[in-house]
This record gives structure tokens, sequence and C-alpha cells, in this order.
């Protein structure tokens, strides 16, 4: 129970005194920079997906 005991009051020794925190402005940013490149990426996607379907689309329509 005392290794238990030992190994909480580590970790929370290591996250109360070691990690450093991000700011709210850096956490802001970060966060607007992975909105941002998920909506690039979606968008990405998205013009893949469509471009695909009227491949396989004008395919199809060329075999039957």
């Amino acid at each position: 129970m005392s290794k238990i005991t030992a190994y909480f009051k580590d970790v929370q020794n290591e996250l109360v005194h070691k990690t450093s925190w991000p700011t709210w402005p850096e956490l802001t940013n970060s966060a607007i920079v992975v909105m941002v490149a998920s909506v690039i990426v979606a968008g990405i996607i998205f013009g893949m997906d469509i471009t695909f379907e009227k491949l396989t689309n004008l395919i199809y329509e060329g075999l039957y």
C-alpha cells in the first residue's frame, strides 16, 4: 500500500512542480492552429472524395 501512496505522491510532485503548463494565449493559439489544420485536411479529403466519385461515375457510365 505504501508503494501506491508513494507513486501518487510522485505523480503529484511531477505534475505540480516539474511540468511546464502552457499559458492561456499559447493554448488558444494551439487550438486555433489545430482547428484550421482540421478544416484544411477535411477540405482536401472532401475534394478527393468528389473527384473520385466523378471519376468512377465517368468510368462506369462509359462501360455500360
